[in-house]
């Protein structure tokens, strides 16, 4: 598998996981509109989920994460 397949996938399941949990734990506690619950938690996943990316270094690439919650970019 290429690394910039596995970044995609880092992305697509770390915004999956956060935006499933945000989703349930927001349909639990208040009862809003399903479309309405929809926005609110991609909104949250978007800001939460860690930022999965390449980076060239030299004539190698390298998988780095920023994430909110984290200082600074972590590599890979």
């Amino acid at each position: 598998m290429k690394l910039k397949h596995k970044v995609l996938l880092y992305n697509f399941i770390g915004f999956a996981a956060i935006f499933i949990l945000s989703r349930l734990l927001l349909g639990y506690f208040v009862p809003l509109q399903r479309l309405i619950l929809a926005v609110i938690s991609a909104v949250i996943a978007n800001i939460f989920a860690p930022k999965f990316a390449l980076e060239t270094i030299g004539a190698k690439e390298k998988m780095v994460m920023k994430w909110v919650l984290k200082k600074g970019i972590k590599e890979l």
